[in-house]
This record gives C-alpha cells, structure tokens and sequence, in this order.
C-alpha cells in the first residue's frame, strides 16, 4: 500500500504542476484578450479529479494488490501521463485547464491532434480507469468514469463551441 500511496502522491503532484502550467498561461491568455468558456462546470471538475485521488487510496487500503493487474494498469497510467504532458507540450501557452480562446490565436492540429480532436480527454479517460486497478480499487474506476463521462459530455460541447469562434 505504501507504494501505491507514493503512487497517488506522485499523480498529486503532477496535477499541482499542471495548476502551475495553467495559472500561468491563463496570465498569458488574459493579457492577450482571451475569453474563458463554461467556468461554471470547472469547480465540479476539480472536486471530481481530487475525489479520484481520494478515493483511490480509501478503497485500495481494503483491497489487495494482484500483479496481474496491478503492473499493466501502472504502464497504462504512465502512458496516460505521457499523452497528457505530450498534449500540454504541443499546445503549448494555449494549454490550460480551462477553456480559453485567444482572438486570433490558432487550432492546434500538430502532435497529438493531428489524430485525435481531444487527445487529452483520452488521457483522463484512460488514467481515470488505469489508476485505481493498480491497486484494484474497481468501485472507484466505475464510479469516476461514469462521473467522468457526465462532466466530459459537458466540457467537450463547451470546448467545441470555443473552438468554432477560432478562424
């Protein structure tokens, strides 16, 4: 469990860094007119993602680890991390948490998005599943994906009208 634990803690960790990465290019964005989209589902988005870590490590203490499952599911989290920082790398100071158009500013059709339109909804996706099967924590891998899908079905339609306002 204390493995698993430093597990959540390092995943902790790099979402306080992409808070970092988002706080600044908002700045970024702001001081060149950029206008946020659907702020109101963003607190519900927060309280679901720190839930998942949460909740990770409340079940995963009653359950064991299997290997079986445990390691394939730990490759799938750092192939999700992969994507995520890959899609973060890509868009570059248009990347945030949030939804913001810049006027004038481009859609991003380069690394990853050049074969899917929300590459790094795969990764939530994809993590939000993985992440608590490493320790079999399954009650909360359903509960967060269904979750998920809720919020996401949300997001995405806030994101692709943004994106209609980019030339």
């Amino acid at each position: 469990m204390l493995a698993y634990t430093l597990l959540i803690a390092a995943v902790a960790a790099e979402r306080i860094a992409e808070l970092i990465v988002s706080q600044r290019n908002l700045r970024w964005s702001r001081e060149r007119g950029g206008v946020e989209f659907g702020a109101g589902h963003y607190p519900v988005m927060v309280v679901l993602h720190t839930g998942l870590l949460v909740a990770c490590l409340v079940e995963a203490a009653h359950r064991e680890f299997l290997p079986a499952l445990g390691w394939p599911m730990l490759a799938v989290v750092l192939a999700a991390q992969a994507l995520r920082w890959w899609c973060i790398a890509t868009l570059g100071r248009q990347w945030n948490t949030r939804v913001v158009v810049v006027p004038g500013g481009g859609r991003v059709t380069g690394g990853p998005y050049r074969y899917l339109r929300h590459p790094n909804y795969v990764a939530v996706v994809v993590e939000g599943i993985a992440l608590p099967l490493v320790h079999t924590a399954w009650i909360t891998a359903l509960v967060f994906t269904a979750l998920n899908a809720a919020l996401l079905r949300t997001r995405i339609t806030v994101e692709n009208r943004a994106l209609e306002r980019l030339p």
